[in-house]
């Protein structure tokens, strides 16, 4: 299947490359309306219905009309000068918010793409007046607008309702303010926008760089770039238009983490098929180029197809994952993966079977073998000293895991920047108010057999609630419309983001709720700090649950590429102490070094996958190598130091693009822990795992790495290699093919 898709691939090059093109056009078209529609900001929607705070959440929905698309702006208002609102004031803020809520806001346009593509997000806000400081020193507005915060579309219309908002009041003597998460994610977006441009711009610099360093090559600089793009438009047009079919929705997040791993490891594959190709044609000058593309494409084209999948099926074992937003990354990145993966067998071998020679024009390296350069000399190294290298890698990677002692999750609101107008506003809210009047924990009662209920029959439980310590505030008690149901609003004096108002909502309320519930009544506690309390249980279990079956399956993928029951054993052990590393290390510098509560809840999980899945590709190639050399005549060590010296370019390359890939997430707001626990993850898993510590375990076990079938030395050589030039001195274990 594998020689047949490349086979075609490189004997049909231009038919290949047309279709991505068009596919890849087409795409890059249909993706933001198709993004738009399938993805969703609300935490809790990702909780199953078992959980208390998604069974509020449906309360809040059937029963009191609460629109589960709409965000929440908290706009204050005061005066220009400082001085308290009079009765006067009063009025003119009802005046102008009427008249706000009367018109519709208009979405800007975006001057880079037609307006039939992007979704229209024009909408009318709903506003209504929330609370007033008790020093009457503001008033607080709540308004409504539809949509997803991340979506380009509800931040364009946010801003020009914020901007209209601040020209209205500012005509009556009066300043504004405007926090909440809509309002946070536009302020820090807009704060990184500048780090953001930089960023993606000095990541094409630097894999253009790197390719031009490497293969002296402009041609093979940018066809990475080009190549990937193309599929990688592809690739995310078909995630989101299965999600669209099959009724699934992604965080918000979801999109351009998957833009940034298909970046990475498209590049990575497309750049072990260069290397590949390169050595082909030095050591085959009279075969033609179509033909090296085909005979390396399918060669490599089997290592790289074990490395997607064992990605695919470590992100397969999220299906089995209780909290949503888990569930609905899995299949995404799955899905994104096997795209690349089949550009990766078609595309790429296309684009070198089209290319041929002039690929590394117009570099001459391929009219002489190189000769022995600092691989060759690494190589040496590593096999010549085998138990001090692995020493020296083990205690390195053990110190970082040291740093795992206390480890703390963090379930707060990662995005937020301390320095954005939206944060200095709840500030100042938060001076005279609880901190929770932006966004109260609600408790919903709702009655049974058809009973109904009264405001009196619930007193007993709103005096229990006012009792608990730590929160600030109880309103007065809501019925919806058939009195089936009630809300009541509390408004904690903690940051509903924070560890002490998760506490507060999962013990004492909770404990004070189950308490004082009315006979015939049942109760269920939502907003903000109750979903991110579930989501902590939810987490917890799928950790317990995910982790060993994905590690298995990547086991088993090991076993069945390697033909091998001690090799996979070494990989894996060697993945699972880089991923102990690398969490490690982030938990040293986030949480001990820096202050923070402690590192984001989804890292653990989603840095297992990514580096163990990821770094398993870099040992499958090293791993796939050291076993072909060893097929040939020789030292096993000699072997070894020839996989290292031919892979050492391609994985440390690959390596770098990579975590350079993974590190530019740090300009998107919220993004910085994965982004540098990503980075290291995989320089770990490149240039320490694959590049020394395997090497070495393999110069240590030598051929009975690959115990109970270990490789014979076959006649004569591996086919690739056989020539008529005199037998290498066993003597030296580094030598040229």
């Amino acid at each position: 299947m594998i020689r047949a898709l490349t086979g075609y691939s490189t004997r049909h090059p231009w038919k290949v490359i047309a279709l991505w093109a068009v596919l890849g056009v087409v795409m890059s078209a249909l993706i933001p309306t198709l993004i738009g529609r399938v993805t969703q900001h609300r935490t809790g929607d990702f909780l199953p219905r078992s959980y208390d705070s998604a069974a509020a959440l449906r309360i809040a929905e059937e029963q009191f009309g609460v629109n589960p698309d709409a965000t929440t702006v908290t706009v204050l208002v005061a005066r220009s000068d400082g001085k308290a609102l009079g009765a006067a004031d009063h009025k003119r803020v009802e005046a102008g918010a009427a008249k706000l809520g009367r018109h519709r806001v208009i979405m800007p346009r975006e001057d880079d793409m037609p307006r039939f593509l992007v979704p229209d997000r024009s909408q009318t806000p709903r506003i209504a007046p929330s609370m007033t400081a008790p020093d009457r020193s503001f008033e607080l507005l709540s308004v409504q607008l539809t949509g997803n915060p991340a979506d380009q579309g509800v931040q364009g219309v946010y801003r020009a309702f914020r901007d209209a908002a601040r020209t209205q009041f500012s005509e009556a003597g009066m300043r504004t303010g405007f926090t909440g998460s809509l309002a946070d994610t536009v302020d820090t977006t807009d704060a990184h926008e500048t780090a953001a441009k930089v960023g993606g711009a000095l990541l094409t610099a630097l894999i253009l760089l790197i390719n031009v360093l490497v293969f002296r090559s402009v041609l093979a600089a940018l066809l990475p770039l080009l190549a990937v793009a193309m599929i990688g438009f592809v690739a995310a047009g078909t995630v989101a238009g299965a999600a669209l079919l099959t009724g699934r929705k992604l965080d918000a997040s979801t999109p351009g983490l998957i833009n940034v791993v298909l970046l990475g490891i498209g590049i990575d594959y497309l750049l072990f098929l260069l290397f590949r190709f390169r050595e082909q044609l030095r050591d085959r000058p009279e075969q033609s180029a179509r033909e090296a593309a085909e005979e390396v494409s399918g060669r490599v084209g089997t290592a790289i197809t074990s490395a997607a999948l064992t990605i695919v099926a470590a992100f397969a074992t999220l299906g089995l994952a209780t909290f949503g937003q888990f569930r609905s990354l899995g299949p995404a990145i799955a899905v994104a993966v096997l795209v690349m993966l089949l550009g990766s067998l078609t595309l790429l071998p296309a684009l070198l079977a089209a290319a041929g020679r002039k690929m590394f024009w117009p570099s001459r390296t391929l009219r002489h073998k190189p000769g022995e350069g600092r691989a060759a000399r690494f190589g040496t190294l590593v096999t010549r000293r085998p138990l001090t290298m692995l020493t020296a890698s083990v205690a390195l990677l053990a110190a970082l895991a040291a740093g795992l002692t206390g480890i703390r999750m963090d379930y707060g609101r990662g995005g937020s920047d301390d320095a954005t107008p939206a944060a200095s506003t709840a500030a100042e809210i938060s001076r005279t108010l609880p901190a929770g009047v932006s966004d109260p924990t609600s408790v919903f009662v709702t009655a049974k057999d058809g009973d109904t209920l009264t405001t009196g029959r619930l007193d007993g439980l709103s005096r229990a609630l006012t009792r608990v310590h730590g929160v600030g505030k109880v309103a007065p008690t809501v019925l919806n419309k058939d009195h089936r149901a009630a809300r009541i609003d509390l408004y904690p004096t903690a940051d509903p983001q924070s560890q002490q108002a998760r506490d507060l909502a999962s013990g004492p309320i909770r404990a004070a709720v189950t308490q004082h519930t009315p006979a015939g009544t049942t109760t269920h506690v939502g907003g903000t700090a109750a979903i991110h309390a579930d989501v902590t249980t939810a987490v917890d279990h799928d950790l317990k649950t995910v982790f060993p079956v994905a590690a298995a399956l990547i086991a088993l993928i090991l076993l069945l590429l390697l033909r091998s029951l001690l090799a996979p054993v070494v990989l894996m052990l060697s993945v699972g102490l880089g991923f102990a590393a690398t969490l490690g290390a982030a938990t040293l510098l986030f949480q001990h070094a820096l202050g923070k509560p402690g590192v984001d809840f989804t890292l653990p999980l989603v840095l297992f996958l990514f580096v163990v899945a990821l770094g398993t590709d870099y040992n499958i190639l090293i791993s796939d190598r050291i076993r072909e050399e060893m097929r040939r005549p020789g030292p096993a060590r000699a072997a070894v130091a020839r996989a290292v010296r031919h892979t050492t370019p391609a994985i440390a390359t690959a390596g770098l693009v990579l975590a350079g890939s993974f590190a530019t997430l740090a300009t998107t707001p919220g993004n910085e822990q994965i982004a540098f626990a990503m980075t290291l993850g995989i320089l770990l898993s490149a240039l320490v795992l694959s590049l020394v510590l395997v090497p070495a375990l393999a110069a240590l076990l030598g051929r009975s790495i690959w115990w109970p079938v270990r490789p014979r030395p076959t006649k004569g050589g591996h086919p690739q290699h056989r020539t008529n030039a005199p037998a290498p001195d066993p003597r030296r274990v580094m030598m040229a093919d």
